[in-house]
């Protein structure tokens, strides 16, 4: 009986220091460093008043019901540092300059991105995350930070699933609220710092509020963690769009059996000239700005609801109610009209071999062009650029992607859409269906395309749009187009040098492995850093302090594709073997391409 005893207080102990190992990497997500750059070089890409404009115009995301002054006021697990201090959310990779101070539009000081807003008849400001926030990079060099506006964010913030890697926003920001309630002290700084003179009356309506949010988070991180949803971890500067707000919308929002694996997170592609493709997203699957931007906003919390009070669909113009701002998204859709692609600046990373950029300019033409250089037509106000879509058997790369947003199948019917309604609304599917819609088996982008053209219906009802505002609001009048091709789009490439790593993915470092045949590109790298490679047109790849190890021989990581190499073509071989003096001389011409840099070579 003594033996037995010994043995149960042998596994309690054992069970009760693997619980402390978990609890204390989970509260402390392995994170590298930050130190402030020297100073951040702002690019002529737009005015200041414009670049404001896009960094913290909410759209209407909630971070499921996190308040704004809850953020501000959160507290570390461990310490009383505050878990939205400058410096700490920059260790996650979101990006500040040493030298911001807080702004009426910016009031707790936060990082890009990190918006505020309020919803009609409430008091209550919510933290609100933009576009901005993962459409924004930098690149560091001696020192210096180059900020590229409407470029590749490097933070890590979609998942909160707990895991010792850790790394996290998302976990560590559940960490903190989880410490922050569970806490007596913690919870009374927290309460007195948010209410302030109001302590003794909001105290225990703000702990009944504080808790629902957090049982909102710990819901979602426990269905994320036991279902398995997210196998291929994203890492910095990726998220699975789409498996991510198809699990949101189609498996929170309806039912548990639309939850499907989601194994392909795609990098935070740049934003500059989006708003000349005739369509956009990696394969090319929308066409229609405001939807499009509706999605996203969906994606990151704006709030949606396709239930009344008794579990019954919603019908008529009770569909569907959201926090979806759609006059603020206009405005920063139309902000992003008058960004212009970064142009090399050579002042800090270096000054351009003109004469090898001219030879680079020749074999841009005969290598690149034919997929980079889109035709152009004018339609309207806006000259089109009509984007090559290029076919999984031809670019050779990761298929994740492509084929989960083609393949997936999502039942709808507990909506009770009707299908001749439907057929009314401004929703164009590509090619034309030839069969009745079955809402049994709806792809995501055929599912989204109806959800948002129902919310748009009613955020523009109550925003008073009119008729005639709407088609500038949607976007040059263009219709919810839909096409689900197994592709990936070609894109122009003026400042690319800017957006690494490379491939929808973001499974290749650099410009120069892209140049490369495959078995000459890194098979593990680090990511996370900021630290850029002026010379091979990437960050750097080495090991540092807490960097993201990315491994590209795991499912959704795969670095194939996109090859010049000799043999014959197709099935990701898309070019000759270029020789390293060749590669050398594209990088130098991309340094260059659409830039002011480019009519100076000889």
């Amino acid at each position: 009986m003594r033996r037995l005893f010994r043995v149960l207080t042998l596994i309690v102990v054992l069970l009760g220091l693997v619980l402390a190992v978990v609890v204390y990497y989970v509260a402390n997500p392995k994170l590298p460093f930050y130190t402030p750059a020297e100073q951040v070089h702002y690019l002529n890409q737009w005015s200041e008043e414009q670049r404001q404009t896009y960094y913290f115009t909410p759209q209407g995301t909630q971070v499921k019901g996190l308040r704004y002054e809850w953020f501000q006021a959160l507290e570390l697990p461990f310490s009383e540092q505050r878990f939205a201090s400058p410096e700490y959310l920059a260790r996650f990779g979101f990006l500040v300059d040493p030298k911001q101070q807080a702004t009426p539009t910016n009031p707790g000081n936060l990082p890009v991105g990190f918006a505020r807003h309020q919803n009609p008849a409430t008091s209550e400001q919510y933290l609100d995350i933009t576009c901005a926030a993962c459409h924004t990079g930098e690149l560091r060099f001696k020192g210096q930070a180059v900020r590229i506006d409407g470029g590749t964010a490097q933070h890590v913030l979609p998942s909160s699933v707990p895991t010792l890697r850790g790394g996290s926003f998302g976990q560590a920001l559940v960490a903190s609220l989880t410490a922050t309630y569970y806490n007596p002290w913690k919870f009374e700084r927290f309460a007195r710092s948010v209410l302030g003179d109001k302590y003794d009356v909001r105290h225990e309506q703000l702990r009944k509020d504080f808790k629902t949010s957090l049982d909102t988070f710990l819901k979602v991180a426990w269905n994320d963690t036991h279902r398995g949803l997210y196998p291929t971890e994203e890492g910095p500067g990726r998220a699975d769009a789409f498996g991510r707000i198809a699990n949101a919308t189609f498996g929170d929002a309806i039912s548990p059996a639309n939850y499907r694996v989601a194994n392909a997170p795609v990098d935070y592609p740049q934003l500059w000239d989006m708003w000349r493709f005739d369509w956009v997203q990696w394969n090319g699957s929308a066409q229609q700005p405001m939807a499009r931007n509706i999605g996203e906003a969906l994606g990151v919390g704006a709030t949606l609801n396709f239930f009344d009070a008794n579990g019954q669909p919603l019908q008529g113009e009770e569909r569907y109610a959201s926090s979806v701002r759609v006059r603020d998204l206009h405005t920063i859709e139309e902000t992003l009209q008058k960004l212009q692609p970064p142009a090399w600046p050579e002042d800090v990373l270096d000054a351009v071999d003109k004469p090898l950029a001219a030879k680079g300019r020749a074999l841009f033409a005969e290598n690149c062009a034919g997929c980079h250089v889109p035709r152009v037509t004018q339609e309207g106000e806006r000259w089109v650029q009509h984007l090559h879509m290029l076919p999984l058997d031809v670019i050779g790369t990761d298929p994740n992607a492509a084929t989960n947003i083609a393949t997936h199948r999502f039942d709808l019917t507990a909506l009770q859409w009707d299908l001749k309604e439907l057929e009314k609304m401004d929703v164009k599917l590509h090619p034309t269906p030839t069969e009745p819609l079955d809402l049994s088996q709806l792809s995501v982008a055929k599912g989204l395309a109806y959800v948002t053209a129902f919310v748009e219906n009613r955020a523009y009802r109550e925003a008073n749009v009119t008729p005639e505002e709407k088609p500038r609001l949607d976007g040059f009048g263009l219709p919810i187009g839909v096409r689900e091709k197994v592709a990936y789009k070609a894109r122009p490439l003026a400042g690319v040098w800017a957006t690494p790593p490379f491939l929808h993915n973001g499974s290749v470092p650099s410009v120069y492995q892209l140049l490369s045949p495959q078995d000459e590109r890194a098979t593990t790298f680090y990511k996370g850093t900021f630290e850029y490679d002026p010379r091979h047109l990437g960050y750097r790849t080495d090991a540092f302090t807490n960097g993201f190890l990315f491994d590209t021989r795991i499912s959704g990581n795969h670095n194939s594709g996109h090859e010049f190499r000799a043999g014959e073509r197709g099935n990701g071989v898309i070019g000759r073997l270029l020789q390293p003096e060749e590669r050398w001389a594209l990088l130098e011409y991309l340094k260059v391409l659409g830039g002011p840099l480019e009519a100076q070579l000889p």
